[in-house]
């Protein structure tokens, strides 16, 4: 019985983030509501620790269910949701990244913006990502914000070019503002043939797997432990 019910709510969070998805690329500002809803009321059943790290973003994000052992010491939440696009983390930043008045944001958007039926230019989601700081510094000026690389994937390795260009022209504003980083994440997922490394994603060739995730960790985490003066193994 307990594995129907795992069965069940299994698939309705599917359909929940299928009717997301569609409604995102429609536009619709609401998607993702019912999704960052259930984060709030989990906030008010158990508050995250003072000083945490925001990690947001689409769903390499959501999936990464061993954020919080990964980033040890560093106190984390994962408030990643779905197939979102870089104008949902924008319009949810205030109760997603702000409500929490972070030690530092770390996002990874804007994939989802450069493939499907009606992809944004590499200009669209740049200048979303800029928008997302404006509402972010807006209310935490001082607040530290990591931009992961859009990662080349095999998936959508026919994306690759564009990619490129998003990275580098986010890459270029995050060195106006010294509150701004980059974490280049492109040498470490692409094998010896400069192509993704498959080694390093699930069967759907998109999203990480655990090999993929210990990648992502071993780039991000030094980075946040040096900035933000933490050391390996002294809980923060």
């Amino acid at each position: 019985m307990n594995i129907w019910r795992r069965f069940k709510q299994w698939l309705a969070d599917g359909i929940d983030i299928i009717s997301a998805i569609i409604k995102s690329q429609s536009g619709d500002p609401l998607a993702w509501e019912s999704t960052i809803r259930k984060f709030e009321i989990h906030d008010q059943i158990q508050p995250p620790p003072a000083d945490v790290i925001v990690f947001t973003g689409s769903s390499s994000i959501t999936f990464w269910s061993t954020l919080e052992r990964d980033m040890t010491p560093l106190p984390v939440i994962n408030r990643g949701f779905g197939g979102s696009h870089i104008h949902d983390v924008v319009y949810y930043a205030p109760r997603l990244v702000v409500a929490y008045r972070p030690r530092a944001v770390v996002v990874f958007a804007g994939t989802n913006d450069l493939s499907g039926s009606k992809p944004k230019t590499a200009r669209e989601v740049s200048d979303g990502y800029r928008a997302f700081v404006e509402v972010v510094q807006a209310a935490l000026p001082a607040t530290p914000i990591y931009y992961i690389s859009i990662t080349p994937t095999p998936s959508r390795w026919k994306y690759w070019p564009i990619v490129q260009e998003t990275n580098r022209r986010i890459e270029l504003y995050t060195t106006t503002r010294p509150q701004l980083h980059f974490i280049d994440m492109t040498a470490a997922i692409l094998g010896p043939d400069g192509k993704p490394d498959r080694s390093l994603f699930r069967i759907d060739r998109l999203h990480p797997n655990k090999k993929g995730y210990a990648v992502w960790t071993s780039i991000i985490k030094p980075i946040l432990l040096a900035d933000l003066n933490v050391e390996e193994g002294i809980t923060s």
